[in-house]
């Protein structure tokens, strides 16, 4: 019984190992993402300036304007602008935390397959939220003040809310920013060999259909941005496949080298003899 309980004893000190080591990861995580929370929230005003530009440029010049119908709604403006801008800011160091945690327990072999997704990660996210930034928001800000005019004698005039035009512009950006991850997705589940290339294929329409529901749910309800959400990622998707045939060729050619050393180094050894 003794022994038992013993070789439980030693069983937990490596699990309590790791959990120290993913406490301590996970405060420095939190460490950075509260410095730059600090630095965002002193230029807080700048930053959502910034991301105001699409809605000022879609306004006749001179017009338009934001305001608060509670007291305290610009405030927590500030401060989800100051988190919203610190996590992005903070977001390698924590990608590089939780790579530091994982790495260890993987094989050589398996961290060369992730690394190209971790590189590719937040390159796509930043392509998607800033083809929201830059075309999306602006095509939509647009059809939506076309609805300002008169309507039975009264003027309709858009007079939108910090509150709600911030919560808007995360919308957009998270959105286009997630979906942009759809090729990292793809050629994960390939490669873990859940989903084959061939499978992806077969499902083609079946995709179509899901990418067009897709970006009429995640997008408001205006035409323009359901398809410039939808046209890139179907493009995506079939970019993954063409990654997916490339990545088939490889591992075939590296399998083939593999055998062909296999063979040669079983071969006997060939003893050329001089003739007398």
């Amino acid at each position: 019984m003794a022994l038992g309980i013993k070789d439980i004893d030693e069983t937990q000190a490596p699990l309590l190992d790791h959990l120290i080591e993913l406490r301590g990861r996970l405060v420095k995580c939190v460490i950075a993402l509260a410095i730059t929370f600090s630095i965002c929230l002193y230029f807080a005003d700048d930053i959502f300036g910034f991301l105001v530009r699409p809605l000022t440029a879609a306004f006749p010049e001179g017009q338009g304007k934001l305001i608060y119908t509670q007291l305290y709604e610009a405030f927590f403006v500030e401060l989800k602008v100051a988190l919203f801008a610190g996590f992005f800011i903070a977001f390698p160091v924590i990608a590089n935390q939780l790579w530091a945690f994982v790495a260890p327990g993987l094989y050589a072999k398996e961290k060369r397959a992730f690394l190209p997704f971790l590189i590719a990660t937040p390159v796509l996210f930043t392509g998607g939220a800033a083809l929201a930034y830059y075309v999306v928001m602006p095509t939509a800000f647009r059809w939506f003040l076309g609805f300002e005019g008169t309507v039975g004698g009264l003027d309709i005039e858009a007079l939108p809310g910090t509150g709600n035009y911030l919560g808007l512009v995360m919308q957009f950006i998270l959105a286009f920013g997630v979906t942009f991850l759809l090729p990292v997705l793809l050629l994960l589940l390939n490669r873990a060999g859940i989903v084959t290339r061939e499978q992806f294929v077969a499902a083609r329409r079946y995709v179509i259909v899901g990418v067009v529901a897709l970006a009429a749910v995640v997008t408001p309800p205006d035409p323009g941005s359901q398809i410039i959400l939808a046209v890139p990622l179907l493009i995506l998707f079939e970019g993954s496949l063409l990654l997916m045939r490339l990545q088939e060729r490889g591992g075939r050619s590296a399998e083939h080298e593999s055998d062909v050393e296999e063979l040669s180094e079983a071969a006997p050894p060939v003893e050329v003899t001089e003739e007398t």
